[in-house]
């Protein structure tokens, strides 16, 4: 016999100092003592967003003035599934209550947490939350343009928290590359290190390289490859297994394959057209906002993307946004 699913909106409240809002649940309620995120069950005729809303009011007691859509995540617990779609709230009127019998706590998403047992459910976001909005990619393309790239790239982690993804395809590919590369991107790390920014490596690039990150970030094409010599996806891509996965993904089927492969986040597009694909407007934003949704896990927008863009890639289910050219810069996409 198939097991219910249950839909529900849940709130992630971030207040200024990056804390998030969990809530202890009450001793007359399934799970007592346990912590969560809070938020309840969509009624007929509610959206999302509708949903949210009136849960925030009647939990906590405000009225929720900007949210929007993060992560769609199913989980199944042992009596049934429960699909809930996670959505940022950032700005809202009135202080926190605990109108239901609850324990309210602000904790750190990115520390030891003050409180627990969390919830089963309200793990995966809380470590969603550890990755910044922005993800860099790199673009040197040669040895000369070195040290004028790395001022550029040390300018943009003085700006705030950034992922930074080391991709150098065109270097790569010419003669006698691998010794300067491979310095390079050492150095693109220690930069990375001195503002602890998480650096992946692109898997265009030696395995052997993969120790020295703090993950990879893998092609659609490997992603699949990989995924085809995985029988068992717990025991899958142990090389990396202390370290971040991310992917790159097009359409669903990139969508399944990183899930086999257990991927913690995906870069989907592209997104807008863009200086590599002149003349192609992209999958746009309604077919991003699509395919995020199925995602179940956070995904960074790509194709144009610029800090100009960032509001609208929230706004259709965006963690954030990635790129090469236009994230060392406020310049528009």
């Amino acid at each position: 016999m198939s097991k219910p699913t249950l839909e529900v909106a849940v709130g992630v409240l971030l207040n200024q100092h990056g804390q998030v809002l969990l809530g202890k649940r009450p001793a007359d309620k399934p799970w007592p003592g346990w912590w969560e995120l809070p938020g309840g069950k969509i009624e007929a005729g509610e959206s999302v967003i509708q949903a949210l809303i009136r849960e925030l009011r009647e939990e906590l007691g405000i009225e929720t003035t900007h949210a929007h859509p993060w992560v769609t995540y199913t989980h199944e617990y042992p009596k049934n599934f429960v699909k809930l779609s996670f959505c940022l709230v950032r700005e809202w009127d009135g202080e926190p209550q605990c109108l239901e019998g609850q324990e309210l706590a602000w904790v750190n998403p990115t520390g030891p947490l003050e409180v627990g047992p969390v919830l089963p459910a309200t793990e995966p976001p809380l470590k969603w939350l550890q990755l910044p909005e922005r993800y860099l990619i790199t673009h040197i393309e040669e040895p000369t343009r070195l040290p004028a790239y790395l001022e550029q790239l040390e300018h943009a982690l003085q700006q705030g928290p950034a992922l930074v993804q080391f991709r150098e395809p065109a270097w790569a590919a010419r003669p006698d590359a691998e010794f300067h590369l491979h310095q390079a991107f050492l150095q693109v790390v220690n930069l990375c290190q001195r503002y602890q920014a998480r650096c992946l490596v692109n898997s265009l690039h030696p395995e052997s390289w993969w120790d020295h990150a703090d993950g990879v970030h893998l092609r659609a094409s490997d992603a699949l490859a990989l995924s085809e010599q995985c029988h068992d996806t717990l025991t899958a891509f142990p090389v990396i297994s202390k370290g971040l996965i991310g992917m790159s993904t097009h359409n669903d089927n990139d969508i399944e394959v990183a899930h086999k492969i257990r991927a913690d986040f995906l870069v989907l597009g592209h997104v807008l057209e863009t200086a590599s694909h002149p003349g192609d407007p992209g999958m746009g934003w309604a077919r991003f906002a699509k395919l995020a949704e199925q995602a179940g896990l956070p995904v960074f927008a790509i194709g144009g993307q610029s800090a100009h863009t960032l509001a609208d890639a929230r706004e259709h289910g965006a963690h954030g946004i990635a790129g090469i050219r236009h994230m060392l810069d406020s310049d528009p996409a």
